[in-house]
């Protein structure tokens, strides 16, 4: 039985009768472009083959019932009256948060019941609430034929995690997730939202690995080294980081305190690495690619300090797999997953090394995910 059917039969358990329809929306990963987001950058990320689904039917009323069947948990709230959950935010509360924003925002909502399902991997930094929120947006535009475009979409999304949720996020999850296209990853320009589908390669396969190392220190390395960023940004006269060049940085970098030179080193060239990495793409050049992956681990260990020795161990294992063109973290960093892009024949080879020598160097179980570049938001 495949995933619509079961969720149609979640449905039907739970509400009487067939769902109007089942939308999805995927996750992500960054291939490259790491903290490059809120120094106004370029990012590129691709929406993975691993989904949240949502069966949904109208309803005559303003009521919205909901039905999580990966927690056998029911929620149920009125559009007249949209709030919270609790205290910490819930399943339900992304719903919640895209109904409340898109009411905000003009739009008249029909009530619906809706049976939710997922395989995007939670807690792992591929964005399962950002599918979430883009599968419940997709939801009440067809039920209640909102004029919506993928943009606006992604921008309302991001809003109802920012505002509603309580999670401070930029724009990247959203925007892919909404906006992705089966074979390619997406260039984004974090300041203008401008964007730029990117080819990818047939011949080979995204590979990404759950290193089980939970992200406890990233909100306050975040927060910290974002005002290391913004104060480098300062010293050098910018508005962001974006603004300055290499040859710039490298101009600058005597006259900026050490650990802010290290921060902005990283940035500045990791924006390049990004656009470097789209003509890499381009051109079909997967080892130029590869290169441009392991470049960016080490600057992120190097010069960003967020990985750790788990995390680089992980990556050091795929980038000696042969076949593997490269390997790097992705994610806030301190944990979470690391990206590979891998030979299409050299995938099994790349898995085994992986799973047999990541716990025997860490003592951690890793989780894989073999990834192909998906469509974004729309009718599953």
């Amino acid at each position: 039985m495949n995933r619509n059917d079961t969720l149609t039969q979640h449905f039907t358990r739970n509400f009487d009768g067939a769902p109007d329809l089942i939308v999805r929306a995927p996750g992500r990963v960054n291939l490259i472009g790491e903290h490059t987001d809120y120094n106004d950058g370029f990012v590129l990320p691709m929406a993975i083959d691993y989904d949240i689904r949502i069966a949904a039917r109208a309803r005559p009323d303003h009521t919205v019932r909901l039905y999580s069947a990966d927690l056998d948990n029911h929620d149920t709230f009125s559009l007249d009256d949209v709030r919270r959950v609790g205290d910490k935010p819930t399943w339900a509360d992304y719903v919640r948060g895209v109904a409340d924003v898109l009411q905000r925002e003009g739009f008249s909502l029909r009530g619906m019941d809706a049976a939710i399902s997922g395989n995007v991997p939670r807690a792992a930094g591929l964005s399962s609430s950002a599918a979430m929120e883009l599968a419940a947006i997709t939801a009440f535009r067809r039920l209640s034929a909102l004029d919506l475009d993928p943009v606006r979409a992604a921008l309302l999304g991001q809003r109802a995690e920012n505002e509603f949720v309580g999670m401070r996020c930029g724009i990247m999850d959203q925007f892919i997730s909404s906006l992705g296209k089966a074979d390619h990853a997406l260039l984004i320009d974090c300041r203008s939202l401008g964007y730029e589908l990117v080819p990818m390669p047939a011949s080979a396969r995204v590979v990404v690995t759950d290193s089980a190392i939970r992200r406890g220190l990233v909100d306050s390395a975040y927060n910290e080294r974002r005002a290391q960023c913004e104060e480098g940004a300062r010293l050098m006269g910018v508005k962001a980081l974006r603004d300055v060049t290499v040859e710039m940085f490298e101009a600058h970098q005597a006259r900026l305190p050490g650990v802010t030179a290290r921060r902005c080193k990283h940035i500045v060239t990791e924006d390049q690495r990004t656009l470097d990495s789209v003509e890499a793409l381009k051109r079909g050049d997967l080892a130029a690619f590869g290169k441009l992956m392991n470049a960016s681990h080490a600057s992120m260990r190097d010069w960003f300090e967020i990985t750790t020795p788990d995390i680089d161990a992980l990556v050091e294992i795929q980038q000696n797999t042969p076949g593997c063109f490269g390997a790097r973290m992705t994610g806030g960093g301190f944990g979470g997953c690391t990206v590979a892009l891998v030979q299409d024949g050299a995938v099994p080879a790349v898995v085994e090394a992986i799973q047999t020598q990541y716990p025997a160097r860490t003592g951690k179980t890793p989780q894989v995910y073999v990834c192909r570049a998906t469509d974004g938001a729309g009718l599953a």
